[in-house]
């Protein structure tokens, strides 16, 4: 495909590339959108992250951002957008609190793709439902980045805003849309976002929804949450955080018999997957440190609920995938 970024548009490696395309952008938002309103799902990773704040400079109030919490963001995700964007930003910011809606049409469902469907079409019912709200909306912010051009005709899919209703008639904004990612995060960096919202590790767009693998339960999503939670901090302290390329825990759907307290326990076990990629065609292990999977071992066994084994996955891509579904 031909390339279709403009020429003017020089590669962004600096803070001082990242602030002239943060002066042309605020310039071109105000001549696009004028006085009009703009809403925009705020995801809290790195590309809906970086247009809001784009949007803030250039707009204020007139952005609208809606979060909203499925239940299947990590642990401190929801806060944390509310935290930067409502309380650092001062963003007009709508937080919809869905965990029950979406694990209730979710209970019982196993097959990954129907998983993924499900929490597509509730994302954007939801979306709707809160846009269907409000007054004065003409626009509709996207995230999209220079590869989703390249590789998907320009919908950001993984954002679940591609489907909304016809009667949602938006003219799209889309600001970081002839960049890539690592451009993407030097701006970000530039507009004062914190490092661990810039610097976030890829995520699939179902969350934990596919680390909580097969039909997802309440206390297996949580055991997921806490134990990337508790491996992401040991990272972080080992100085890992950013050497590695992409790390989580998995919780499947099957316990084995373990023992505590002298009492036999029927419980799930947490694979640990860290691995080293370029593009995420293909991935190699990160050699982890024993004293270290022991420390996450350890932790994990004392702070998570209903657990009795931790695995370290051994497996590159291919033969195996880097996600679990």
């Amino acid at each position: 495909m031909a390339d279709l970024r403009p020429e003017t548009l020089k590669r962004i490696t600096d803070a001082a590339a990242a602030q002239a395309f943060i002066d042309d952008q605020i310039k071109a938002l105000k001549e696009q959108v004028g006085e009009s309103k703009v809403l925009l799902a705020l995801s809290g990773g790195v590309d809906s992250s970086v247009v809001a704040a784009l949007l803030i400079k250039a707009i204020g109030k007139n952005l609208v951002c809606v979060h909203v919490n499925h239940g299947l963001l990590r642990k401190g995700e929801p806060e944390q957008v509310i935290e930067v964007f409502k309380n650092q930003m001062d963003a007009n910011l709508i937080y919809v609190d869905a965990v029950d809606r979406f694990l209730d049409k979710l209970a019982g469902v196993s097959d990954p793709e129907q998983k993924r469907k499900i929490i597509g079409k509730e994302f954007i019912d939801v979306f709707a439902e809160e846009a269907a709200k409000l007054d004065g909306i003409k626009f509709l912010g996207q995230g999209t980045i220079y590869p989703d051009i390249l590789e998907s005709d320009g919908v950001k899919a993984h954002h679940n805003v591609g489907g909304l209703p016809k009667e949602l008639d938006f003219e799209l904004v889309e600001p970081v849309k002839y960049l890539y990612k690592d451009e993407v995060r030097v701006v970000g960096k530039q507009l004062g976002l914190p490092d661990n919202m810039v610097y976030r590790q890829p995520f699939p767009g179902p969350g934990l929804g596919v680390r909580c693998v097969g039909a997802i339960t309440r206390d297996r999503l949580e055991a997921v949450r806490e134990s990337d939670a508790i491996l992401r901090e040991e990272f972080a302290a080992a100085g890992l955080e950013g050497k590695v390329w992409q790390y989580f825990t998995v919780v499947p759907p099957f316990t084995s018999t373990g023992i505590k307290d002298g009492k036999r326990t029927d419980d799930w076990m947490v694979i640990i997957r860290a691995v080293n990629s370029v593009d995420a065609t293909s991935a190699t292990i990160e050699e982890i440190p024993y004293e270290l999977l022991k420390k996450i071992r350890d932790r994990i066994f004392a702070e998570v609920k209903g657990v009795n084994r931790v695995l370290y996955d051994l497996s590159t891509k291919g033969p195996a995938t880097i996600e679990y579904e």
